[in-house]
């Protein structure tokens, strides 16, 4: 009871602190911020060898100002604790190779796949240092190739369209006349139809609206290499859902690089090129389905952290906050 009105004193001290004192209280002392073992190179690397399990991911995110970390992370966690294996600063080869070297080689032996995108760097890295895994390319990654060639055409075309309608309102002042765009069937222009076309170019036509389905039908009617495209990536997305073997998947997948090669559409080309320079790693995918969107969702996580916070003022403090949550 002697103790009470002490209590009760800090306690009303703590109700007075603004958001930013409270933060430098917890920092200063009631954290063991000061003592964590990883402190002074917490900003470059830290390292959680007992988080290393079977199957493992790799990705890189930001946590501020554009700067990038590689954040390897253990799937078996399920994005709680126990989650981060390691993260490095920057997504250089040989640093993240640095760190994970950290980790014992009997640990690191016993991871059986990681999966990641298609940069050649975490590919390096994963080589080297978790020698008896798989490396699963993230097929999301791959789908994602496809439908950013769609846009790229999409966009092409609309730059055509909006250089066609200058061309037209100055030649029509010349002559002293009012230019006007022609109105297709649902309301739009042909500027309009292609700047309105982008979200639905990303989603199944399954999934369309009646409003998306007139306006795709007038899209592909205008620019019907849009739809070869948009087929082409669709064709993409079906074999990952419909395969179930490597042997099946590796047909399909020949087949699609023959189209896609072939349609005449320079960014598909280079899609299927890169798709022919990665695909042993891609057919990884038909062993056990995995992704990497594991990840992905860590990656919301930690952005939504973030966000909680307002951005990050002390990189070193940020990631001592995060460890002790998924570390």
């Amino acid at each position: 009871m002697d103790n009470y009105p002490i209590s009760a004193h800090l306690l009303g001290l703590f109700f007075q602190l603004d958001g930013k004192q409270l933060q430098e209280h917890y920092k200063n002392h009631l954290s063991d911020f000061h003592d964590w073992n990883q402190k002074s190179h917490a900003e470059y690397w830290t390292v959680f060898p007992e988080n290393t399990t079977e199957k493992l991911s790799i990705d890189e995110t930001s946590f501020s100002n554009g700067e990038l970390y590689t954040i390897v992370s253990s799937k078996a966690a399920k994005g709680r604790k126990g989650t981060i294996l390691a993260t490095i600063k920057g997504t250089k080869a040989e640093d993240i190779i640095h760190v994970l070297e950290r980790i014992p080689l009997r640990l690191r032996n016993k991871v059986k796949e990681v999966t990641m995108d298609m940069a050649p760097n975490m590919a390096k890295a994963v080589r080297r240092c978790f020698g008896n895994a798989k490396r699963v390319i993230d097929r999301f990654h791959v789908q994602k190739l496809a439908y950013d060639a769609v846009q790229e055409l999409r966009i092409k075309y609309r730059w055509a369209v909006l250089d066609d309608e200058s061309r037209k309102i100055i030649k029509a002042r010349k002559e002293g006349n009012h230019y006007a765009a022609e109105i297709l069937a649902n309301g739009d222009t042909l500027k309009q139809l292609l700047a309105r076309s982008r979200y639905l170019l990303f989603k199944h036509s399954s999934r369309w609206s009646e409003s998306q389905k007139h306006r795709a039908e007038l899209l592909f009617l205008h620019f019907p290499r849009l739809k070869k495209a948009y087929d082409l990536a669709l064709a993409l997305g079906d074999i990952f859902n419909k395969c179930k073997s490597k042997e099946g998947a590796l047909t399909k997948l020949a087949l699609w690089h023959h189209q896609a090669e072939n349609a005449g559409i320079e960014s598909f080309e280079s899609v299927a090129r890169s798709i022919a320079a990665h695909h042993p790693n891609i057919l990884h995918y038909f062993d056990n389905r995995s992704t990497n969107a594991a990840a992905e969702s860590f990656n919301a996580k930690l952005k939504a952290f973030r966000a909680i916070f307002r951005g990050v003022r002390d990189t070193k403090f940020f990631l001592y906050r995060v460890m002790k949550l998924y570390a």
